[in-house]
């Protein structure tokens, strides 16, 4: 259950002291105190479990960067994955980490959010085999299973895939193997699947004793894309928190790319269960995937990918890209 909102508010305190002066006079002094304003708070719901795709966030908390920024940042993991857009949408949350490709099909449902920054700048997403899978090319792919987790996208993503080996959708068999996707390659049960991050799958394939190999979705004819985001609600971007926000996460990123080893240390202590062999490798995998200017926006590259989207049906209507991302003064 997610916890309840609270409201931020600045705390100023006056003194007031008066001072008796002798031979009759009495004279009223007014001693003003030195302002003392409160943090800000400010609530973040995540995308998923904390994880190494969120190291600026956490490198920004643990250093500090946020309450310098006069910000007091709670990151809530949600109880389902597809709320915190739409709870951000509701105005029941201040921000929600997300996924580029959902922000456009959410805009397109006419849902009121707007992309203020970037987590992780390339896509992450693949399609994966294992390594000693007779799928040596997408070509090798008709006839055979691929599993998948989310329809609607990873349809279109595989389609313009398959087409530049000369196959289409119906060459394959798709079947919903929800989030299981490496346990599904595993048992058999699929010949492939659609989705894997190549931060996590690969490396959990491989802690299983297993080696995968990963077909790149931006070398097959994809157009690139960020994978993951950070997005407001469109009333709130004036909200001067979340300038603040993002020039804390750009520290965040600046010492994590500047000091790795570090940052990993900082993410491994900062709650118990994330220093594990899966969480340590995805980190280093991660690393040159962070935008390295969270608030900068390319709005070239999101009017392609909205196209895209377009053109095979995925959403049914392109925006201009200023009505849902934007680059925070």
């Amino acid at each position: 259950m997610l916890k309840s909102i609270v409201s931020s508010s600045v705390a100023v305190t006056r003194c007031l002291s008066v001072i008796a002066i002798a031979g009759g006079l009495a004279v009223s002094a007014i001693v003003m105190a030195p302002r003392a304003e409160a943090a800000e708070k400010l609530v973040v719901l995540l995308d998923w479990a904390l994880n190494p795709d969120h190291g600026p966030l956490v490198v920004a908390a643990a250093k500090g960067y946020f309450t310098d920024a006069g910000l007091e940042v709670e990151m809530i993991e949600p109880s389902n994955p597809e709320d915190p857009p739409k709870l951000v949408a509701a105005g029941k949350a201040d921000l929600a980490v997300s996924y580029q490709p959902q922000l456009h099909m959410q805009v397109a449902a006419d849902l009121p959010l707007t992309r203020i920054g970037t987590l992780v700048a390339t896509p992450l997403t693949t399609v994966m085999v294992l390594a000693d899978s007779p799928v040596r090319t997408l070509a090798d792919l008709k006839g055979r299973k691929v599993g998948f987790s989310v329809g609607g996208f990873e349809d279109a993503l595989l389609k313009t895939m398959l087409a530049r080996h000369g196959l289409s959708l119906k060459d394959v068999e798709l079947i919903n193997v929800n989030f299981a996707l490496s346990p599904a390659l595993l048992a058999g049960q699929v010949d492939a699947v659609i989705g894997a991050y190549r931060n996590f799958e690969l490396n959990q394939l491989e802690i299983e004793g297993h080696k995968g190999r990963a077909f790149f979705v931006e070398e097959e004819g994809i157009p690139p894309y960020d994978e993951l985001i950070i997005v407001a609600n469109n009333a709130k971007l004036k909200d001067p928190r979340l300038g603040k926000f993002m020039r804390a996460v750009e520290r965040g990123v600046q010492y994590l790319i500047n000091h790795p080893k570090e940052a990993w240390l900082l993410f491994a202590g900062y709650k118990e269960g994330l220093d594990d062999e899966l969480n340590r490798r995805a980190w280093w995998d991660t690393l040159p995937r962070f935008a390295l200017r969270p608030a900068a926006l390319d709005t070239g590259r999101y009017a392609d990918f909205a196209k895209f989207l377009k053109a095979n049906g995925v959403i049914d209507k392109t925006p201009p890209v200023s009505h849902y991302a934007v680059q925070l003064d």
